[in-house]
């Protein structure tokens, strides 16, 4: 198991050499930004129930979603051309899930 485990690490040191992206701070950045998103997108369902306006909420959950991101944007080199299609599918797609939710959270509280 700990040949594994060496192999892995070795794997993802030789990634973060090659596209000069430190794996640990982007692992850092990720799992930090999850439990940010996930818990203002409940605060964006609260203040949206409770009719108050979404603005910052939402704000704070595409920076959160955004963090790790625009760290492998802004600090990486050499990274193929299909990771940046990926990761603004991955935009498009969760400001396209964000709405859909909440306009479905609207017609079932009976808001306009």
């Amino acid at each position: 198991m700990e040949e594994y485990f060496n192999s892995f690490s070795d794997w993802l040191t030789a990634l973060g050499d090659e596209y000069d992206v430190d794996p640990l701070t982007l692992g850092i950045l990720y799992f930090i930004s999850k439990p940010t998103f996930i818990g203002s997108l409940v605060w964006t369902a609260n203040r949206a129930r409770r009719k108050a306006s979404v603005l910052v909420p939402i704000l704070i959950s595409a920076i959160a979603f955004s963090i790790p991101y625009v760290y492998i944007i802004l600090v990486g080199r050499n990274i193929p051309k299909w990771v940046y299609v990926f990761i603004a599918l991955m935009f498009v797609y969760g400001t396209y899930t964000i709405r859909k939710k909440l306009t479905e959270k609207k017609a079932t509280t009976g808001t306009e």
